[in-house]
């Protein structure tokens, strides 16, 4: 009876839809994506939480059993294809088994260990190894789908390749196939897919635009967008423009610091919905320059913003107090949406925004008396950096038209600093190039890499970006190709241990963007006080000794 039943079940397994989908599996495929679990599981810039990191695991299971197969199958193609006895398909499996009960609790054992590693290099708390067991389940369910997906469109390859060679030759049509299942598949991803979640997240966003940061109100001074002697309404600025006009210093706190008189610095800010166009929000930002007088200011500074108009204040308030307040910052916004659902959906509009900003104040500022103008300075950061350096043919253009520019976070699409970063002079690292000698434009992961010897001549264009920092790091070319700097000696923030690997490192870099501002200042997309020895290497004001800007640099890093 017992005999019979355990038959009954052996019988049922067999014939179950489980068992046909295991006994599908190839084992070639299984092995690459054993290895593509190890892999997956090493450092990369910064330490993911369990939930990203099972993701980039399962991503990289599947992508690993889809170049398994895809190996096995060239080789079946070219003539060899062995004709193996059962004795030894049962050997293989066996030893594909006993090989995935050592590597797979090694490497999530590992994977902890290194996440440990760079946890400590980038100052994230640790919150213990329990949760890689999760990583196990929840990259095997993401696998499991992912490949699901792969073999329902592999059908609907073949059910048109069936359809299709009623007309033409068998292969015209399955090259046929192929082409419309691919395009239906981009078109599905980059076109009603992403609008759809765009179009939500934007209703979302500007939804959200209209609320307020706890803490901000309307501003008294006139000197600050949205108060009452302005042209800007309040409401118009939006949530993150409404922040930024009333976060800057007073005349009392700069007095406080500095034992001098000091003036109210000056923010001019417009909102998207001000105007029809970025032209046109763009003038009204020049008309608000205008009112305050910021053109007789010392400095002004033309800050690009992130999608939904948000500025650094690390990076702005520097400028305010390093001229007593005798300072007018510009900025305006040009999305709803937060950077990543704006890289998503349009490119264009940072750009287009960056350049109408700077081209407006430019009109102005150029004409004015050399030697009664203030100093002419840019910044932004990521999308802002992106954006705000379109307005330039390239880094000589820079350098004819402003006195200085402090770019942040550059994302790696970021055209003019590709240019100037495959342009740099050799022996030179892609994470700190040296161009020119250093004469105008220098880059730095903190401070003290912009002394790198040799006349620093004015003006001065520093970019300012992490070893650590995915944002600037990331790029689809990470797929194949594998960069200079995972060729170079590794910043002081990353372990040395991480590698490319085909595939692999580019779903890591792209989960590691999720989490990028949640490590200590100096470290990943985290930009912070730093920016205040930065400008004062660019600009060199007056009055300020080196012992006055590291006390400048406490103060705000505290």
């Amino acid at each position: 009876m017992t005999t019979q039943r355990s038959a009954a079940i052996r019988s049922y397994w067999q014939d179950s839809r489980a068992d046909r989908y295991c006994r599908a599996l190839h084992p070639v495929g299984i092995l690459f994506a054993l290895v593509f679990f190890a892999l997956s599981m090493t450092p990369s810039l910064l330490p993911r939480v369990w939930y990203l990191q099972a993701v980039a695991t399962g991503i990289s299971v599947a992508i690993g059993y889809g170049v398994g197969c895809l190996i096995a199958w060239v080789v079946r193609i070219c003539g060899v294809s062995p004709d193996w006895s059962e004795q030894w398909r049962r050997r293989g499996w066996w030893a594909l088994a006993v090989a995935a009960v050592v590597v797979i609790p090694l490497f999530l054992i590992l994977g902890s260990w290194w996440q440990q590693i760079v946890r400590k290099l980038v100052g994230v708390e640790d919150p213990g190894r329990p949760l890689y067991i999760a990583v196990l389940v929840v990259s095997l369910v993401v696998a499991v789908g992912v490949l699901a997906l792969g073999r329902l469109l592999r059908r609907a390859t073949r059910a048109l390749t069936r359809w299709g060679k009623q007309y033409v030759p068998r292969p015209v049509a399955r090259i046929a196939s192929v082409i419309v299942v691919a395009l239906l598949v981009v078109f599905a991803v980059n076109g009603a897919l992403i609008r759809g979640i765009v179009a939500v997240a934007e209703r979302s966003a500007s939804t959200a635009d209209r609320g307020n940061h706890e803490g901000v109100e309307k501003p008294t001074a006139a000197e600050l967008s949205g108060s009452d002697a302005s042209n800007e309404e309040w409401d118009s600025l939006g949530q993150e423009g409404r922040r930024f006009v009333v976060s800057g210093v007073s005349p009392d706190e700069i007095s406080e610091f500095t034992g001098r008189p000091a003036v109210q610095p000056i923010r001019a800010y417009a909102g998207v919905e001000s105007a029809d166009t970025v032209e046109g929000v763009a003038q009204r930002v020049v008309a608000e320059l205008e009112r305050t007088g910021a053109f007789s200011r010392a400095v002004l500074g033309v800050a690009t913003t992130t999608g939904r108009g948000w500025v650094n204040e690390n990076v702005a308030r520097p400028l305010e107090y390093l001229y007593d307040g005798n300072s007018a910052i510009a900025s305006m916004q040009y999305s709803f949406l937060p950077s990543p659902m704006a890289f998503l959906a349009d490119r264009q509009t940072p750009q287009d925004a960056g350049r109408a900003l700077f081209e407006a104040v430019y009109e102005v500022w150029s004409e004015l008396p050399e030697d009664s103008r203030p100093k002419l300075v840019l910044f932004g950061e990521s999308l802002g950096a992106y954006g705000g350096q379109d307005a330039f043919s390239g880094a000589q253009d820079m350098i004819a038209r402003i006195d200085g520019a402090l770019w942040v976070g550059n994302p790696n699409f970021t055209p003019q600093w590709a240019r100037i970063t495959g342009g740099r002079d050799a022996e030179s690292r892609e994470i700190l190039p040296v161009i020119d000698g250093g004469e105008h434009v220098r880059f730095a992961s903190s401070s003290g890499d912009l002394d790198i010897g040799g006349q620093w001549e004015e003006p001065r264009i520093v970019y300012w970006q992490h070893a650590s920092d995915p944002i600037v790091w990331w790029s689809p070319d990470l797929i194949l190709n594998r960069p200079d700097w995972l060729r170079e000696p590794r910043g002081a923030d990353v372990d040395p241990g991480v590698q490319w690997f085909p595939f692999v490192t580019f779903w890591q870099l792209t989960f590691d963007q999720v989490f990028s501002t949640n490590v200590d200042d100096g470290h990943g997309h985290s930009y912070g006080a730093d920016a205040v020895n930065m400008w004062a290497d660019i600009l060199e004001p007056a009055n300020w000794s080196d012992a006055d800007v590291e006390r400048l640099y406490e103060k705000l890093a505290g």
